[in-house]
């Protein structure tokens, strides 16, 4: 079920009337409802992947409450380790080997045969005709990180299944994020939740920004995009840059409105989620970008690959590794394709220096934090590294590695100074509003926090221009992006 259908707006109302006016007095009650609207959520595209995503949070479950019986049952340390390890090692194995059956298995058939090839060696191997479900990444590393908390003691296993599973399917970020931490999450679903007023109230503004990034800003950046990438060779540099650009924005106002929408949704059922986006497009270095796009991943990576090998407290050689492995993993996991392992690539290429130099955590505190406007070098700090995330968005859009490397190429040249076509007036100045209004609030949660408006009659105005701008400005409806990750 999309978030930007009419489905869903029946829906979430009605979601919202049962859990709190007929399931608010009965916590266990409250929270099995909670997976069934999430998994009627999930199953409106194929009822079928509704197996996969419940034996995940199945086996994850079962692995935490076979960690606490052998720890509660065994009194020699080094038999409590070696099981507990090996309980967490088949969850973790069990899971990742699920998740590269669909979303991996062609992608190394085919690049292995294609490698043999290059050889002069023929090879058959069959592929298979999977179909990728939905969210899968997403729901998946969820499921894992409660095991690996569990596993080094930061969390108590549950053995309130009801609870676990609501905590994997919770519908607001089910399927694109945020990827949410037991630490954070599962404790919401042990506790009675009482309707909050001031809460639903900035959940719904909340919401209604996150529509606003995605029907409007997103979803029109998405024609252009579409009409400049598949046409580019025809087209004078200038046009595919602003191609480029159209893309860069389609990318954030689809995936930050996607978590602008769950985050709002889930407040309004009295839970509270990690914030996921950070305006990342007003960034100062590659290292300051990272810490504010997709926070929710890059922490995963973080606190389960790059720290678990060393993190940057080893040699300088291991801490190069770390960083390419981390940044190529994180290529992967948005799909299979070369294409996604070059934009990681990429950017560990950009990141690096700053690592090295020690450089990467300079810029910890907001940007232009008592200034209404950025500093000379603040803007050109921005302009260069929102240049270079634009070039490594060409990377992440194209289909294969040859369309990418020719986009880039035909960008080098002389007309790259000229007037570009496919210039749309209304597209232009709905991200320059996007623009205004993010750098205004950026200081906020989110970009439609009206702390500093007392007004109740200027709120109003302001909530029902966003509500006509996206009624009569939407573009044609898109699937978000990252439902296919």
């Amino acid at each position: 079920m999309l978030f930007n259908s009419i489905e869903f707006l029946i829906y979430l109302p009605i979601v919202f009337i049962l859990y709190w006016y007929v399931f608010e007095h009965n916590l266990r009650l409250q929270n099995l409802f909670v997976v069934i609207v999430s998994y009627v959520f999930y199953g409106w595209w194929d009822w079928r992947f509704l197996l996969l995503i419940a034996f995940t949070s199945f086996l994850s479950w079962l692995s935490g409450v076979g960690i606490d019986i052998v720890r509660h049952s065994c009194k020699s340390m080094s038999y409590i380790h070696a099981w507990c390890k090996g309980i967490t090692v088949a969850n973790i194995g069990v899971n990742l080997a699920i998740l590269g059956l669909f979303k991996y298995y062609n992608f190394f058939v085919e690049s292995f045969v294609e490698a043999f090839s290059a050889l002069g060696i023929s090879l058959s191997v069959p592929s298979l005709k999977l179909i990728l479900p939905v969210g899968i990444s997403f729901y998946t590393f969820q499921a894992l990180s409660y095991t690996m908390d569990v596993y080094k003691k930061k969390l108590s296993p549950t053995h309130d299944v009801v609870a676990f599973f609501a905590y994997v399917s919770f519908f607001p970020q089910l399927v694109a994020g945020p990827i949410e931490r037991a630490t954070n999450l599962l404790p919401q679903f042990y506790c009675s939740r009482h309707f909050d007023y001031g809460q639903a109230v900035d959940g719904m503004r909340q919401m209604l920004w996150g529509f606003f990034k995605k029907v409007v800003v997103a979803d029109n950046c998405a024609a252009m995009a579409n009409i400049i990438f598949d046409d580019y060779e025809t087209l004078p540099a200038s046009t595919l840059f602003l191609g480029a650009v159209y893309f860069t924005f389609q990318i954030y106002g689809d995936f930050s409105g996607y978590s602008d929408i769950a985050i709002g949704t889930a407040r309004l059922f009295g839970i509270e989620l990690k914030r996921n986006f950070h305006y990342p497009y007003f960034s100062r270095d590659i290292a300051e970008f990272w810490r504010k796009w997709h926070i929710s991943l890059t922490t995963w990576f973080r606190d389960y690959i790059y720290i678990p090998l060393g993190g940057s407290r080893v040699p300088k050689l291991k801490v190069i590794r770390n960083t390419f492995i981390i940044f190529l993993v994180s290529g992967l996991w948005h799909g299979a394709n070369w294409t996604f392992i070059a934009w990681g690539g990429y950017h560990a290429c950009l990141f690096l220096p700053l690592l090295v130099m020690k450089r990467n955590r300079k810029y910890m505190n907001e940007i232009s934090m008592h200034t209404w406007l950025p500093s000379v070098r603040e803007f050109v700090q921005m302009t260069i590294t929102f240049l270079l995330v634009v070039i490594g968005w060409i990377l992440f859009r194209a289909e294969n590695i040859n369309h990418a490397f020719s986009y880039i190429r035909c960008l080098c040249d002389e007309s790259l100074f000229t007037i570009p076509g496919y210039k749309e007036p209304i597209t232009l100045i709905m991200i320059m509003i996007m623009i205004i209004v993010e750098w205004i609030n950026r200081k906020e949660e989110h970009g439609l926090t009206l702390n500093r408006i007392n007004s109740v009659v200027v709120r109003y105005v302001i909530y029902w221009s966003l509500i006509l701008i996206v009624y009569f400005y939407q573009g044609k409806q898109e699937a978000f992006i990252y439902f296919q990750f």
